[in-house]
């Protein structure tokens, strides 16, 4: 395990905005909008409570520019949280890569539970700079990412290392390809086209596993559960009956190839999760053919 978050820096070309190493906490919540519209608002107060209330200073318009996030702009972000059947909420430091970072996407409707577990849901996701997890310890951080947990009524969620910046952009995609492979600790986070099949499934492992009562009552419950892990930095603690938190060790590990950095205890939770894992975001969110997509998403696995 890394004695400390890494300060990864991923530089894009030709100006472009460069790729780094961020914490983000994602949920994904299998109710329309209307459902979690103010828990989801309850979590936002968290973050920016804990985080500063200044930290967030631009929004995304309806017309996909950047808009100053004062008292207008947080009018309309409230506005639109409360009022619309849907949501589509992106808020940002400043600018668009920056280390902390709030993204909603609130379904009008999601799919209905099916057999396989897949669907559309709603999803929310929170991101944190590995400075922050530095200045304030883990043991802080980790509090932090319960409380934005404890008012989602989620299927499942992730709270771990991520390539954090502008992944659309042609130069800095085909370099997070080649660091996914060195870093397998490090997620690929695209909220928008993981939240449409995710449904009640789950993405893996990361430091902080959240799992909910789909996959946490087939699993047999938190006892259960805390009975097939045996790696000694692996806790699993109940939340509302209903739920649990699998953490990983003290701290988010990257899983550094090159410095023989083991991830047991994740491989271990991977092993556990297989049958209840989402398969085929290798192809869609970092368009690796089919092979690569399947070393890439069962890396802690084979």
């Amino acid at each position: 395990m890394n004695a400390h978050p890494p300060r990864l820096r991923l530089h894009g070309r030709d100006d472009t905005p460069g790729v780094s190493a961020g914490l983000s906490a994602s949920f994904y919540l299998p109710y329309a909008h209307s459902s979690v519209a103010t828990a989801v608002l309850q979590s936002l107060e968290v973050y920016q409570r804990t985080v500063g209330p200044r930290v967030l200073t631009s929004y995304e318009g309806d017309d996909g520019e950047w808009q100053p996030l004062d008292s207008h702009g947080w009018a309309e972000v409230h506005r639109g949280m409360q009022e619309e059947p849907w949501a589509n909420v992106h808020l940002s430091g400043a600018s668009p890569e920056a280390a902390f970072r709030f993204d909603y996407l609130g379904r009008e409707r999601v799919d209905a539970p099916s057999v396989s577990g897949l669907g559309e849901v709603s999803a929310v996701s929170f991101w944190l700079s590995t400075e922050y997890m530095e200045q304030r310890g883990p043991r802080q951080t980790r509090e932090l990412l319960m409380a934005l947990a404890a008012p989602l009524p989620f299927a499942s969620g992730n709270a771990g290392l991520a390539f954090s910046g502008s992944l659309d952009v042609a130069a800095n995609i085909r370099q997070v390809r080649r660091d996914c492979v060195r870093y397998p600790g490090l997620d690929v986070l695209r909220l928008s086209m993981t939240s449409l099949r995710i449904g009640t499934r789950v993405r893996g492992p990361s430091w902080l596993t959240f799992l909910g009562a789909p996959v946490l009552s087939q699993l047999g419950g938190a006892d259960q559960l805390r009975s097939r892990l045996n790696a000694p930095s692996t806790t699993v603690q109940a939340e509302k009956g209903t739920s649990a938190v699998v953490t990983l060790g003290d701290w988010p590990a990257t899983g550094d190839s090159e410095h023989g950095e083991p991830l047991s205890s994740y491989r271990e939770l991977a092993r556990v999760l297989e049958p209840w894992t989402l398969w085929g975001e290798g192809e869609s969110i970092l368009g690796l053919d089919p092979e690569a997509a399947r070393r890439w998403e069962r890396r802690f696995l084979d």
